[in-house]
């Protein structure tokens, strides 16, 4: 396809019915250098299978989706968290990337304390963020849209995500930016203008939004330009404030997920060359 693609990198997620192998043909068909990989289908694979699949094709692993879900009180379950982490912090180094994105965790049953979650993130990281320099890898807050403050994540802006990760050095902990979560958020260039100056965005993501959710609304991210967010103004935030990496197109939607993969991946290309600079 036409168009420059050095700098988009797509995200296993957004074409999920492709098997590695099908992923990464179609990447080569493309003409697409980079890919995020989520740890679940690299797990059924293999770590190090697929670590050597991406590198023999000559793809750049941008990221590895996910850590997190710190924010459990039970001991035990903290314990398991933690130990998960660490493994993951481990593909990631096998699989080439140095950015693990984290989604920190909902609050635990029962309970109504925001505060006492965030505060058990940061106590999370404080272990886990020197393990991850020392192999090599950055972790990276995701801030996400407060409607999953409950169940998935109580990080809903960039704010809080850079106050839990400005306690730890640059090099062990950032953030990760994604349209989808901050499009609405008025605050949002400001904070990224603050994630810029202390070296923290670890990884920018693109994703729409339009409406109405669906059910659930987990698969309600949009292919760009179907929605509501102007992806160009978000990526001059982004290389303002210093950014020059990839940037990954990550989309949760069963309309697309129904579709050949290879047609969506193209389309996301294509796409992508289309709404950004």
């Amino acid at each position: 396809m036409t168009g420059d693609l050095s700098r988009f990198s797509i995200n296993q997620m957004t074409v999920k019915q492709l098997s590695l192998p099908e992923l990464v043909d179609t990447c080569r068909e493309l003409g697409v250098g980079n890919v995020g990989l989520w740890r679940e289908p690299v797990q059924s694979y293999g770590v190090e299978e697929t670590a050597k699949l991406v590198r023999d094709a000559g793809l750049t692993v941008t990221t590895l989706c996910r850590g997190g879900f710190f924010t459990a009180i039970d001991p035990e379950e903290r314990a398991a968290a933690l130990a998960d982490n660490r493994r993951a912090i481990d593909e990631a180094a096998t699989l080439g990337t140095d950015t693990l994105v984290l989604v920190s965790g909902g609050l635990p049953a029962g309970s109504k304390d925001l505060h006492g979650a965030r505060e058990r993130i940061a106590d999370a990281l404080a272990e886990l963020g020197p393990y991850a320099e020392s192999n090599g890898v950055r972790l990276a807050i995701e801030p996400l849209h407060p409607m999953y403050a409950s169940d998935r994540c109580v990080v809903s802006t960039l704010a809080q995500a850079l106050d839990i990760a400005e306690r730890f050095p640059a090099q062990q902990v950032g953030v990760t930016v994604d349209t989808y979560h901050i499009w609405w958020d008025d605050h949002a260039p400001a904070q990224i203008a603050r994630a810029g100056a202390g070296g923290r965005i670890h990884t920018f993501q693109l994703a729409d939004w339009t409406t109405p959710l669906p059910e659930g609304v987990l698969t309600g991210r949009g292919q760009i330009g179907d929605g509501s967010i102007d992806m160009r103004e978000w990526q001059r935030h982004v290389e303002a404030a210093g950014y020059t990496g990839a940037i990954e197109v990550e989309l949760f939607n069963d309309v697309l997920w129904a579709r050949d993969g290879r047609e969506v991946l193209a389309e996301t290309a294509e796409r992508f060359v289309a709404h950004t600079d």
